[in-house]
């Protein structure tokens, strides 16, 4: 028999500059902090780089928000 290979559920990647047309919140400028800082706050996990362009997996950008509002809650 073959194997089907395994795939993750296809995400949309928005480009920062159009994050607010898909959702209201964060702004660009909160997005763009969050890039900036993402080695330290575990944000790379939701970028992909794409030459210039910086583009948000908007899967794991909700995983990201409630995984930190998880360790907050535990604080």
């Amino acid at each position: 028999m073959e194997e089907k290979e395994q795939t993750s559920p296809p995400t949309r990647l928005i480009p920062c500059t159009d994050w607010p047309k898909y959702h209201p919140w964060p702004s660009v400028a909160g997005l763009r902090w969050l890039i900036f800082n993402a080695k330290h706050n575990g944000f790379d996990k939701v970028i992909r780089r794409v030459s210039k362009r910086v583009l948000i997996d908007e899967v794991a950008f909700f995983a990201f928000v409630e995984k930190k509002n998880k360790e907050i809650g535990t604080r």
